[in-house]
């Protein structure tokens, strides 16, 4: 138990006894009866936690991560609580991606850069308990003044998001200040660019090498990822008799899976598969081998390939070429299928892959018009009643049923002097 002692000089303090069996005093200085009351309340918690060596509730631990730093120190004092260290936003973002070793080197890079914007507005010695969520609006704001596009943002936000999520859980923060920002989508339909057949087939003319060609076909007709799947492809990896390739994902080795995936030898990719095959030497253990340098700038060589070709180059190179595979194959098999094939979900494949091309409305409009034509076509009108002359020569050769009424023809009849109506007396 713990009570509350009111000083003379309008002060209070609270007193309890320890695990150790001594006596413990927080001055908590001039503050009502009633927020005395709620401190005294949380100290006996935090005791009784800390004599029976248990876990604090949650309601109890999310009160002391809201604690302001000078009654922290107090509950420090009296051993009720850990030391609160004063750690800073720079310091705090630079140790949670440092202990993310469960991610990719292209993924903590990613952090680093949402980092950096972070930190260029709120500035690395801020106190990482005084970002609130109105700075956090405000650095929306900057962001989109910056004129960085939206898929930019939205990222940048997440990561944002991330980092303080992971500050609450290690009882840093009470809460998240960013878990209200909106940060939009990530689909950028701007930079998609859809590579036709036409335009693969000047640039493989332009390639220099069958190795430079193979690594092309794999990325606009396999979808491979560059240049990550490329350069983990192994001769091995190759099963000649069923006509199939297993693929290694570096980027999703962590899952169960370990990344793997299997695709069909398209027939697109066999020719240059087939000569590289010739050319690698005795023992050789993968298939591309003159560009495992990674020195080796496969988007510049890209860049002067298409340049050579006559083409003008186009966002995210290898990106769209990948993009442009799952397009083509999504018209001619099961979505589900494509997915399995390509390495993404459907949802993935939506957002960022799928396009719209130019020969979609094509089919459409040649589709549209063949069905209008198809309807504006009436049948042909039926003949008109046959004579009686044809009707008597049918019933001849058991066309017509026997007893049927012949047909009459109008115009034969005479009309009577006086009209069809009756005559009235006169």
């Amino acid at each position: 138990m713990a009570n509350i002692n009111r000083e003379p000089n309008g002060r209070r303090t609270i007193q309890f006894v320890a695990g150790d069996g001594r006596r413990r005093t927080i001055r908590l200085g001039k503050v009502t009866q009633k927020v005395a009351e709620e401190i005294k309340c949380r100290v006996e918690h935090l005791n009784a936690a800390i004599i029976s060596a248990c876990s604090i509730d949650n309601e109890t631990a999310a009160w002391v991560a809201r604690l302001g730093d000078d009654l922290a120190a107090k509950l420090a004092a009296v051993g009720l609580i850990p030391e609160r260290a004063t750690m800073t936003l720079g310091a705090f973002i630079e140790d949670y991606i440092a202990g993310r070793t469960d991610v990719k080197k292209g993924t903590r890079t990613n952090y680093g850069i949402s980092r950096d914007r972070l930190l260029a507005f709120f500035k690395p010695e801020m106190n990482l308990r005084d970002v609130t969520e109105g700075h956090a609006d405000a650095w929306v704001v900057s962001l989109r003044e910056n004129n960085y596009a939206q898929a930019t943002v939205s990222r940048t936000i997440k990561h944002a998001r991330q980092f303080f999520k992971s500050a609450v859980r290690r009882r840093l923060l009470a809460s998240n200040p960013f878990v209200e920002v909106k940060a939009g989508g990530q689909t950028n339909t701007t930079r998609a660019f859809f590579v036709t057949r036409e335009m693969a087939s000047k640039i493989l003319d332009a390639c220099t090498d069958n190795e430079w060609k193979l690594i092309f076909v794999l990325s606009r007709f396999a979808g491979l990822r560059c240049p990550s799947e490329h350069l983990r492809l192994r001769w091995e990896d190759i099963d000649w008799d069923r006509g199939r390739i297993l693929i290694r994902a570096p980027k999703k080795e962590h899952l169960e899976d370990g990344g793997e995936r299997w695709i069909p030898l398209f027939p697109e990719v066999k020719p240059y598969l087939d000569q590289a095959f010739e050319d690698a030497e005795d023992g050789a253990v993968h298939v591309i081998t003159r560009y495992r340098d990674a020195s080796v700038n496969l988007r510049t060589r890209l860049l002067k390939t298409i340049k050579r070709a006559g083409l003008k180059s186009w966002p995210r190179l290898f990106q769209n070429l990948r993009a442009s595979c799952e397009t083509e194959l999504a018209q001619s098999h099961p979505l589900h299928v494509v997915c399995e094939w390509i390495g993404n979900s459907a949802k993935v494949a939506a957002d960022h892959y799928l396009q719209v091309t130019d020969a979609d409305f094509e089919r459409a409009a040649k589709s549209g018009a063949l069905a209008l034509q198809n309807q504006v076509q009436h049948p042909a009108a039926a003949s008109r009643t046959p004579s009686q002359e044809t009707m008597q020569t049918l019933s001849a050769q058991g066309v017509v049923r026997d007893g049927a009424t012949p047909c009459v023809t109008v115009q034969v009849i005479r009309m009577t002097p006086t009209g069809f109506e009756p005559v009235l007396p006169a």
